[in-house]
């Protein structure tokens, strides 16, 4: 299933669609009976890149997701512990460099420090392990303890869950080393357009959490032309329809009991 969930991530993105459609168009132009096939392959390719340039197709997808949490909920008076889920450091460079290497999901770690040192007795979790089928001595956890400890997290306090390939083993990694009691408060850090799929993940096992969305993409002025971001663009679309995918594919697999969660 881990397998084929990445299979499926690498094929479903707008990079690897664009990419295949460019080179079926190429390939019939060359062909003597199909090449106006490929002439309204390609057409339609730079029309779609035109629509990805002009239009903000990016914020389209990803607003519903990033907006379907609020931001910046009140914070209860006491808690008892914080999860922070990985996803925002690059082991590969980091272990090239011999130094932690940040990606831009980078603020899942920095909140996570902040609401640490914010709530001195809390737990603090930090999950992920490689997500790499081809790697999996590549694991995010040891960096991201090295990262959180230089933030002013307390070592003493944390708990590091270090064997997670996806949000899924996430929640039930972290749930089995936390072994959280009813009536506990525990704040969720992720990303605001992975909150949904993570919050349908945790209360699917059990441990109802309090969300704290942050790595936010929209909300700022709107550029209907952008032509000097076309790339960006297509990268935030790469996320937005992983995210929307990875929601059908976690109710499809009994992993969430909703298919869009909400508040």
């Amino acid at each position: 299933m881990f397998v084929l969930s990445k299979i499926l991530g690498l094929l479903l993105t707008p990079g690897t669609l664009l990419l295949l459609a460019l080179l079926i168009g190429c390939g019939l132009l060359w062909s003597r009976r199909l090449w106006r096939k490929g002439r309204l392959v390609l057409s339609v390719l730079s029309l779609t890149l035109l629509a990805v340039t002009v239009l903000p197709v990016d914020d389209m997808m990803l607003e519903p997701l990033e907006n379907r949490f609020p931001a910046n909920p009140p914070l209860p008076d006491h808690v008892d512990g914080i999860i922070v889920l990985g996803g925002s450091v690059d082991p590969y460079l980091s272990a090239a460099h011999h130094q932690v290497v940040l990606n831009d999901a980078a603020e899942r770690l920095v909140e996570g420090a902040r609401l640490s040192r914010l709530y001195p007795e809390a737990r603090l979790i930090f999950t992920g392990g490689s997500a790499d089928p081809l790697r999996p001595d590549m694991r995010e956890a040891p960096i991201a303890q090295q990262a959180l400890v230089d933030m002013g997290a307390d070592a003493g306090r944390m708990l590091i869950e270090d064997a997670s390939r996806n949000t899924y083993e996430n929640a039930v990694f972290s749930q089995r080393l936390a072994q959280p009691q009813k009536g506990q408060v525990w704040l969720l850090v992720t990303s605001a357009k992975h909150m949904p799929r993570s919050v349908g993940v945790f209360r699917s096992v059990g441990w109802p959490v309090v969300p704290w969305p942050v790595d936010y993409t929209t909300g700022g002025p709107v550029r209907w032309v952008n032509t000097d971001k076309t790339l960006i663009r297509l990268a935030n679309m790469s996320n937005g329809l992983h995210e929307w995918a990875g929601l059908l594919f976690y109710r499809l697999s009994g992993w969430t009991d909703s298919l869009f969660p909400e508040p």
